[in-house]
């Protein structure tokens, strides 16, 4: 898997302070996406163990409230199950700490992932420009949903996170 940047102190990928990792690859080629360079997979640099070890640093900071996956598209074939191993490590590592994904694909659609349990909010849904909205609160169009992933398993229709 190859990623484009790991931020650290971000408050708009999620609610509190986060560490976001910008994973490469993305199939959905949304039209006005803010992210275009991220879509080729190639793109990037390799996430190697340094990489892996700047994230689980920047993740450990006390004041940072957890993790958001981001890009691309972080379920994209080349990247599912890298993302997935590092969700799982990071919940199995930092259990306090809440775990983010953006995906332009559909909850229905991923909800078979054997690691989706361990997310606690996924922002689903493919990016519509003519549904553009600044003024929504962590997603960039009306159509996407800021889903509360435990809380959609337990009672088994999709629930929004408030």
């Amino acid at each position: 898997m190859n990623y484009h940047n790991i931020t650290v102190d971000d408050m708009l990928n999620g609610d509190g302070l986060r560490t976001v990792l910008w994973v490469s690859g993305c199939s959905h080629h949304c039209r006005g996406c803010h992210n275009p360079q991220t879509w080729d997979e190639k793109s990037g640099i390799p996430f190697d163990d340094a990489a892996r070890e700047e994230l689980f640093a920047d993740i450990g900071r006390d004041y940072i409230s957890g993790v958001t996956f981001s890009g691309g598209d972080p379920l994209c074939a080349c990247n599912v199950d890298t993302v997935g191993a590092l969700i799982t490590e990071i919940h199995d590592r930092f259990p306090q700490k809440t775990i983010w994904l953006y995906t332009g694909d559909l909850f229905e659609n991923v909800r078979n992932l054997p690691f989706l349990p361990l997310i606690d909010v996924m922002v689903d849904g493919p990016y519509v420009e003519a549904l553009r909205d600044p003024q929504l609160r962590w997603k960039g169009s009306k159509n996407q949903r800021v889903i509360d992933v435990k809380r959609t398993l337990n009672e088994g229709k999709v629930v929004l996170w408030a």
